[in-house]
């Protein structure tokens, strides 16, 4: 079972967004997370910097024909912080719609 644990890394839209798309592929294309995610090639990049300096996100740039790709993909450590943060979600969600015990104030 996954340890809910709550990640302020992950949490903005943009990064929850980006890691939630790469944890439901093994590599995503540079071209196809920009459209998805509709962000700048700049944007884009400084947020896989991002992950990928705390680990959670490697690289690969390779030459196809005269053009360079980039691919990325998340490590295990970054597939056990989404899904300890989604866990954590989960807890906050589920606290804030569990009936109160006692009376009401």
């Amino acid at each position: 079972m996954t340890k809910a644990h709550f990640d302020e890394l992950i949490h903005p839209s943009t990064r929850l967004t980006l890691v939630a798309t790469l944890a439901a592929a093994d590599w995503a294309e540079f071209a196809f997370l920009k459209d998805r995610l509709a962000l700048s090639d700049s944007a884009l990049s400084k947020q896989l910097t991002t992950l990928e300096e705390a680990g959670y996100v490697t690289t690969e740039r390779r030459l196809s024909g005269n053009r360079r790709k980039v691919r990325a993909r998340l490590t295990s450590a970054g597939r056990d912080a989404f899904n300890g943060h989604i866990a954590a979600l989960r807890a906050i969600v589920a606290d804030a719609t569990a009936p109160a015990d006692g009376p009401s104030a």
